[in-house]
């Protein structure tokens, strides 16, 4: 029992850390303003593709050494076939441009809570791509979660500096690609799962699948925009910049470490509620952080979020303690 409850703090710390770490550095990333360049005379950063293909890189370096070191070849002629992952692949690479891109429009804190009203498009993709039915109380926890999104988005006053309603508006396009891709990522690897077992496609070959077709997306978008030189140009003009693309790539690598190990050895519940706790950490420490003051009316719509999430995290909880007796 001792050992079990080590386990899980090694989880939780190493979660929390990860993503906690990795949200600061999105942030600082997007939304500083650094040293000027010829090719990008705002100081913004230039490009989300290339934060994107940092993480990539990294995340597709741990997966190859596990998979070699696990199965004793990168390939599997028991696995999923290679092109099968580049769909999500696909996906996932515009959910994480789409990600980073919508903090120039909004702030972290109502990307983190828009996050939670993703259970809608997921539980779309789950009807088109895997023919799953849902019950009325999901339908009812979906509209209340994105009410209390639109609540928060909609009352907080921390606005980007010299940003309009069309500015929110584009943030909130950026924000709705991010949530759809993802849904759909999510609901693809479930149905390769399911098309060919677990046993043959295991969690770091669908890393490995999926991050390597991501790298050749980022990479021939960067190559095709010519963005990869004025990249280039502003890391060496900011190394403050490239410590932040360093470090987003290094917690995102370790994130899914944990994410894996903590499913893994506790379940989906058990994840589900480290990663609420995550979000509210977020909102918490970028508010303070970046001052974004939030409002009366913002924490009734977090409230909202947060008390339907953590209802369904119990539920989910008694469900499973029911089907073990």
């Amino acid at each position: 029992m001792l050992k079990q409850g080590a386990n899980f703090a090694v989880c939780f710390i190493g979660l929390q850390i990860s993503y906690l770490t990795w949200g600061f550095c999105q942030e600082s990333l997007m939304t500083t303003v650094f040293t000027a360049t010829p090719s990008v005379p705002s100081g913004l950063f230039p490009s989300a593709a290339f934060a994107v293909f940092c993480n990539r890189v990294l995340a597709v370096t741990i997966a190859a050494f596990v998979v070699k070191k696990k199965h004793g070849s990168l390939t599997s002629p028991d696995s999923a076939p290679l092109l099968s992952f580049a769909p999500c692949a696909m996906s996932n690479t515009f959910s994480s441009w789409a990600q980073y891109t919508a903090l120039k429009y909004v702030t972290f804190p109502v990307q983190t809570l828009f996050k939670s009203s993703k259970i809608i498009p997921v539980m779309l993709m789950g009807m088109v791509l895997q023919k799953k039915t849902y019950r009325k109380r999901d339908y009812l926890d979906a509209g209340l979660i994105t009410l209390g999104v639109f609540i928060f988005s909609y009352y907080s006053k921390s606005r980007k500096v010299g940003s309009d309603d069309s500015t929110d508006a584009t943030g909130v396009c950026f924000l709705l690609i991010y949530i759809f891709c993802d849904a759909f990522t999510s609901n693809w690897q479930a149905k390769i799962y399911q098309k060919y077992g677990k046993d043959n496609v295991d969690s770091f070959q669908m890393m490995l699948g999926v991050n390597s077709f991501a790298i050749v997306f980022t990479l021939s978008g960067l190559l095709t925009s010519g963005d990869l030189p004025t990249v280039i140009e502003f890391l060496s003009a900011n190394p403050a910049a490239f410590a932040n693309c360093l470090v987003t790539s290094i917690t995102s690598a370790t994130g899914q470490l944990f994410i894996f190990k903590t499913i893994k050895d506790f379940g989906p519940v058990p994840f589900t509620l480290i990663m609420t706790i995550r979000q509210i950490l977020s909102i918490v420490i970028s508010a303070v952080l970046f001052a974004h003051p939030i409002n009366g009316k913002c924490m009734i719509g977090a409230t909202m979020v947060f008390s339907i999430v953590g209802n369904g995290i119990y539920r989910k909880y008694k469900n499973m303690k029911k089907n073990l007796q």
